[in-house]
């Protein structure tokens, strides 16, 4: 756990503030005792964010009972944030964004440089298996990212076994989410039910097998997205409330390209990511490759694609 925390935060300059986003589970208080360890050596100052997500009676004395642990290790400042979780999202991505919210206003407001989260090799091997269960590409089989922006995981190569073990050694009690053990969460059958039976007709070793996977498609996909961003330069502008793509541009480029740069458009014309589809892209790119008279393709928040002329349009006002 030291060693994996050290490697994370190495680069960062003395001086600099770091927070744990800690839950009080196994896996976010092993990372705080290795972080309170760490990071004095390090020169750096280290505190903890606990969120309460309000969701399960008690849920204040958990969050204070994580709080008051995190101060025991000498972390310091240590904030506790309330949040209210809407419903967009599903309950799971409705509480993920309600936390990184959360965590964000911390952030700013003690002047934290890096928030430090939790996952765990196992769960980038869920996250692996989520997205195949979807039928995503490369992004989304590339898991969670070790680095993105504020946000560092310095533990997506440590086994959740490991935290569990820290946890014991370190003379830590860490409070078990009941969510964890729910069936109704998707990822909770994978971790409980789909990942068990894998390991044991395939052997040991799917779950590091999952992980690694997801470093080796993250890093085709970055190269994937610097080159369609160059693509997208060319090929793509913005006129007041639309994205305008030309089609000439895009129409002979690899579909690997093709497809970033109208997923891109279509995010910045209005579109939420998660309920942006593969389908909905395939839809859209349609109109550029196999265009045989189709008037428009409605996609998510009122966002429709139109082509006019030689160019797509995307945007919430666009007219067939």
């Amino acid at each position: 756990m030291r060693e994996a925390v050290r490697a994370g935060l190495g680069d960062l300059p003395r001086g600099s503030t770091v927070l744990v986003a800690c839950s009080g589970g196994a896996d976010s208080l092993a990372l705080a005792a290795a972080v309170a360890f760490e990071a004095p050596k390090l020169g750096l100052t280290a505190g903890a964010v606990v969120v309460d997500h309000g969701l399960q009676t008690g849920s204040d004395k958990t969050a204070e009972t994580a709080a008051e642990q995190c101060r025991g290790l000498g972390l310091e400042p240590v904030q506790v944030r309330a949040v209210e979780v809407g419903t967009d999202g599903g309950p799971e991505g409705a509480a993920r964004t309600a936390r990184y919210d959360a965590l964000r206003d911390a952030a700013d407001q003690l002047g934290a440089d890096v928030v430090l989260l939790a996952h765990t090799r196992d769960d980038q091997a869920e996250t692996v298996l989520l997205g195949l269960a979807r039928g995503s590409g490369a992004r989304s089989l590339a898991g969670m990212a070790a680095e993105a922006g504020l946000l560092r995981r310095p533990l997506l190569e440590v086994s959740r076994s490991t935290t569990a073990a820290a946890c014991i050694a370190s003379g830590l009690r860490p409070w078990h989410d009941p969510h964890n053990d729910d069936p109704k969460y998707r990822r909770v059958r994978v971790r409980h039910e789909v990942l068990p039976v894998l390991e044991e007709a395939l052997g040991p070793g799917v779950t590091e097998a999952l992980a690694r996977t997801a470093g080796l498609l993250r890093a085709d996909a970055d190269a994937l997205d610097v080159l369609a961003a160059d693509l997208a330069e060319t090929a793509v502008q913005h006129d007041k409330t639309e994205v305008v793509c030309d089609i000439a541009v895009l129409a002979d480029e690899p579909p690997a390209l093709r497809t970033r740069v109208l997923r891109q458009a279509a995010l910045e014309a209005g579109c939420r990511a998660n309920d942006l589809s593969a389908g909905h892209i395939a839809a859209v790119d349609a109109l550029v490759t196999d265009w045989r008279g189709q008037r428009w393709i409605d996609l998510p928040q009122g966002v429709r694609a139109v082509r006019r002329g030689g160019f797509l349009v995307l945007g919430s006002d666009v007219s067939g």
